[in-house]
Protein backbone atom coordinates (compact mmCIF):
# COMPACT_ATOMS: atom_id res chain seq x y z
CA UNK A 1 0.00 0.00 0.00
CA UNK A 2 1.07 3.58 -0.89
CA UNK A 3 2.29 6.44 1.33
CA UNK A 4 -0.79 8.09 -0.24
CA UNK A 5 -3.45 5.55 0.93
CA UNK A 6 -2.10 5.16 4.05
CA UNK A 7 -2.79 8.65 4.99
CA UNK A 8 -6.04 8.38 3.64
CA UNK A 9 -6.87 5.42 5.70
CA UNK A 10 -5.53 6.83 8.86
CA UNK A 11 -7.37 10.14 8.18
CA UNK A 12 -10.69 8.11 8.26
CA UNK A 13 -9.70 7.07 11.57
CA UNK A 14 -9.22 11.00 12.92
CA UNK A 15 -11.82 12.10 15.82
CA UNK A 16 -11.93 16.00 15.79
CA UNK A 17 -12.83 16.18 19.71
CA UNK A 18 -9.38 13.92 20.19
CA UNK A 19 -7.71 16.06 17.70
CA UNK A 20 -8.75 19.25 19.60
CA UNK A 21 -7.54 18.09 22.82
CA UNK A 22 -4.00 16.85 21.36
CA UNK A 23 -3.19 20.25 20.00
CA UNK A 24 -3.80 22.06 23.73
CA UNK A 25 -2.10 19.16 24.97
CA UNK A 26 1.19 18.99 23.05
CA UNK A 27 1.66 23.06 23.07
CA UNK A 28 0.46 24.11 19.67
CA UNK A 29 0.15 27.52 20.43
CA UNK A 30 2.30 30.30 18.83
CA UNK A 31 5.76 30.03 20.18
CA UNK A 32 5.37 26.57 22.35
CA UNK A 33 7.27 23.74 21.58
CA UNK A 34 4.62 21.93 18.94
CA UNK A 35 4.05 25.32 17.10
CA UNK A 36 2.37 24.70 14.12
CA UNK A 37 1.78 21.22 14.39
CA UNK A 38 -1.13 19.41 13.29
CA UNK A 39 -3.75 16.50 14.56
CA UNK A 40 -6.38 14.68 13.17
CA UNK A 41 -7.45 12.77 16.43
CA UNK A 42 -5.95 9.21 16.70
CA UNK A 43 -5.45 7.26 19.58
CA UNK A 44 -1.56 5.45 20.14
CA UNK A 45 -3.60 1.71 20.32
CA UNK A 46 -5.12 2.66 17.33
CA UNK A 47 -2.24 3.21 15.28
CA UNK A 48 -0.15 0.52 16.70
CA UNK A 49 -3.40 -1.57 15.46
CA UNK A 50 -3.01 -0.37 12.03
CA UNK A 51 1.02 -0.58 12.29
CA UNK A 52 0.35 -4.64 12.47
CA UNK A 53 -1.02 -4.04 9.30
CA UNK A 54 1.50 -2.51 6.93
CA UNK A 55 4.63 -3.42 8.82
CA UNK A 56 5.32 -5.08 5.33
CA UNK A 57 5.30 -0.79 3.72
CA UNK A 58 7.96 0.18 1.69
CA UNK A 59 10.99 2.39 3.76
CA UNK A 60 10.40 5.13 0.60
CA UNK A 61 6.62 5.36 1.56
CA UNK A 62 7.94 5.57 5.33
CA UNK A 63 10.31 8.30 3.90
CA UNK A 64 6.87 9.84 2.64
CA UNK A 65 5.06 9.37 5.91
CA UNK A 66 7.96 11.04 8.14
CA UNK A 67 7.44 14.12 6.14
CA UNK A 68 3.51 14.85 6.58
CA UNK A 69 2.78 17.69 8.77
CA UNK A 70 0.02 15.35 10.41
CA UNK A 71 1.12 14.33 13.72
CA UNK A 72 -0.60 11.07 14.17
CA UNK A 73 1.06 10.74 10.46
CA UNK A 74 4.46 10.77 12.18
CA UNK A 75 3.86 8.55 15.05
CA UNK A 76 2.45 6.11 12.62
CA UNK A 77 5.40 5.80 10.76
CA UNK A 78 7.72 6.25 14.18
CA UNK A 79 6.39 3.13 15.42
CA UNK A 80 6.07 0.99 12.54
CA UNK A 81 9.89 1.68 11.57
CA UNK A 82 10.71 0.51 15.72
CA UNK A 83 8.60 -2.37 15.14
CA UNK A 84 9.95 -3.24 12.23
CA UNK A 85 13.89 -2.76 13.42
CA UNK A 86 13.14 -5.49 15.87
CA UNK A 87 12.12 -8.16 13.29
CA UNK A 88 14.75 -7.00 10.99
CA UNK A 89 18.22 -8.42 9.81
CA UNK A 90 21.59 -6.26 9.97
CA UNK A 91 21.33 -4.52 6.23
CA UNK A 92 17.19 -3.40 7.38
CA UNK A 93 17.97 -2.34 10.83
CA UNK A 94 20.93 0.19 9.20
CA UNK A 95 18.92 1.35 6.91
CA UNK A 96 16.64 2.08 9.15
CA UNK A 97 18.16 3.72 11.67
CA UNK A 98 19.54 6.14 8.71
CA UNK A 99 16.10 6.69 7.64
CA UNK A 100 15.76 7.93 10.99
CA UNK A 101 18.84 9.98 11.01
CA UNK A 102 18.20 12.05 8.28
CA UNK A 103 14.21 13.05 9.44
CA UNK A 104 14.92 13.67 13.28
CA UNK A 105 13.26 17.29 12.18
CA UNK A 106 9.85 15.11 11.51
CA UNK A 107 10.57 13.29 14.80
CA UNK A 108 9.34 16.59 16.18
CA UNK A 109 7.33 16.55 19.95
CA UNK A 110 7.99 14.66 22.71
CA UNK A 111 5.96 11.72 22.10
CA UNK A 112 7.86 11.09 18.51
CA UNK A 113 10.71 10.71 20.58
CA UNK A 114 10.05 8.66 23.16
CA UNK A 115 8.14 6.13 21.24
CA UNK A 116 11.46 5.93 18.73
CA UNK A 117 14.70 6.40 19.80
CA UNK A 118 15.38 4.14 22.59
CA UNK A 119 13.91 1.60 19.85
CA UNK A 120 16.06 2.62 16.37
CA UNK A 121 18.96 4.79 17.61
CA UNK A 122 19.33 3.40 21.18
CA UNK A 123 19.22 0.00 19.80
CA UNK A 124 21.35 0.19 16.71
CA UNK A 125 24.24 2.57 18.76
CA UNK A 126 24.14 0.21 21.77
CA UNK A 127 27.45 -1.99 20.45
CA UNK A 128 28.64 1.12 17.98
CA UNK A 129 30.14 4.25 18.18
CA UNK A 130 28.34 7.03 20.00
CA UNK A 131 29.65 9.99 19.07
CA UNK A 132 26.22 10.90 16.69
CA UNK A 133 24.31 11.55 20.20
CA UNK A 134 26.99 13.70 21.76
CA UNK A 135 26.75 15.99 18.64
CA UNK A 136 22.86 15.60 19.05
CA UNK A 137 23.17 16.47 22.84
CA UNK A 138 24.49 20.05 22.00
CA UNK A 139 22.21 20.77 19.04
CA UNK A 140 20.05 23.64 18.91
CA UNK A 141 16.62 21.70 18.11
CA UNK A 142 15.32 20.56 21.59
CA UNK A 143 14.15 17.60 19.79
CA UNK A 144 17.50 16.18 18.72
CA UNK A 145 18.86 16.79 22.48
CA UNK A 146 15.84 14.86 23.68
CA UNK A 147 16.38 11.80 20.85
CA UNK A 148 20.14 11.57 22.33
CA UNK A 149 19.65 11.44 26.26
CA UNK A 150 16.15 8.90 25.31
CA UNK A 151 18.11 6.56 22.91
CA UNK A 152 19.79 5.67 26.28
CA UNK A 153 17.03 3.93 27.73
CA UNK A 154 17.78 0.86 25.23
CA UNK A 155 21.49 0.91 27.13
CA UNK A 156 20.01 1.42 30.59
CA UNK A 157 18.00 -1.74 30.03
CA UNK A 158 20.93 -3.41 29.38
CA UNK A 159 22.62 -2.03 32.21
CA UNK A 160 25.06 0.22 30.47
CA UNK A 161 24.86 3.77 32.20
CA UNK A 162 28.15 5.80 31.27
CA UNK A 163 26.66 7.41 28.55
CA UNK A 164 23.39 8.04 30.23
CA UNK A 165 25.13 9.72 32.98
CA UNK A 166 28.11 11.57 30.90
CA UNK A 167 24.91 13.21 28.90
CA UNK A 168 23.31 13.81 31.92
CA UNK A 169 25.91 15.85 33.08
CA UNK A 170 25.92 17.78 29.79
CA UNK A 171 22.18 18.66 29.98
CA UNK A 172 21.98 19.68 33.29
CA UNK A 173 22.10 23.69 32.12
CA UNK A 174 19.50 23.07 29.62
CA UNK A 175 17.12 26.04 29.38
CA UNK A 176 14.20 23.12 28.59
CA UNK A 177 11.37 21.98 31.03
CA UNK A 178 11.40 18.81 28.85
CA UNK A 179 14.47 17.83 28.71
CA UNK A 180 14.63 18.71 32.78
CA UNK A 181 11.82 15.55 32.61
CA UNK A 182 13.41 13.66 30.35
CA UNK A 183 17.16 13.44 31.76
CA UNK A 184 15.09 13.30 35.27
CA UNK A 185 13.69 10.21 33.86
CA UNK A 186 16.59 8.34 32.44
CA UNK A 187 18.10 9.17 36.07
CA UNK A 188 15.16 7.72 37.36
CA UNK A 189 15.79 4.15 35.41
CA UNK A 190 19.38 4.15 36.19
CA UNK A 191 18.57 4.26 39.52
CA UNK A 192 15.90 1.63 39.22
CA UNK A 193 18.74 -1.10 38.46
CA UNK A 194 21.60 0.59 40.44
CA UNK A 195 20.64 2.92 42.92
CA UNK A 196 24.14 3.48 44.35
CA UNK A 197 25.43 5.23 40.67
CA UNK A 198 22.20 7.14 40.83
CA UNK A 199 23.18 8.48 43.60
CA UNK A 200 26.70 9.11 43.05
CA UNK A 201 25.86 10.81 40.79
CA UNK A 202 23.46 12.84 42.85
CA UNK A 203 25.68 13.94 44.94
CA UNK A 204 28.03 15.76 42.66
CA UNK A 205 25.08 17.25 41.12
CA UNK A 206 21.63 17.70 42.66
CA UNK A 207 22.30 21.13 44.10
CA UNK A 208 22.83 22.25 40.87
CA UNK A 209 20.23 20.56 38.69
CA UNK A 210 16.79 21.99 38.00
CA UNK A 211 14.23 21.35 40.28
CA UNK A 212 11.91 19.35 38.11
CA UNK A 213 14.73 17.08 36.45
CA UNK A 214 15.77 16.62 40.46
CA UNK A 215 11.68 15.15 41.40
CA UNK A 216 11.66 12.94 38.40
CA UNK A 217 15.40 11.48 39.30
CA UNK A 218 14.13 10.71 42.68
CA UNK A 219 10.77 9.94 42.33
CA UNK A 220 11.49 6.38 43.85
CA UNK A 221 12.99 7.00 46.79
CA UNK A 222 11.47 7.23 50.17
CA UNK A 223 9.72 10.39 51.12
CA UNK A 224 11.59 11.32 53.74
CA UNK A 225 14.94 10.95 51.10
CA UNK A 226 12.99 12.64 48.68
CA UNK A 227 12.49 15.45 51.15
CA UNK A 228 16.22 15.77 52.29
CA UNK A 229 17.33 16.20 48.57
CA UNK A 230 14.99 18.82 47.98
CA UNK A 231 16.06 20.70 51.03
CA UNK A 232 19.52 20.27 50.05
CA UNK A 233 20.52 18.29 53.16
CA UNK A 234 21.72 15.50 51.58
Amino acid sequence: MSAKEIINQLEALGDPDIAEHSQRFFKTGKGQYGEGDVFIGIRVPVLRKQVKQFLSVDLKDVTQLLESPIHEVRLFALLLLAERYKKAGATEQEAIFNLYKAHTLRVNNWDLVDSSAPYIVGAYLQQKDKSLLYEWVVSSSLWERRIAIVATFHFIRNNQFDDTLKLSEMLLQDKEDLMHKAVGWMLREVGKRDESTLKTFLKQHYQVMPRTMLRYAIEKFPETERKSYLQGLI
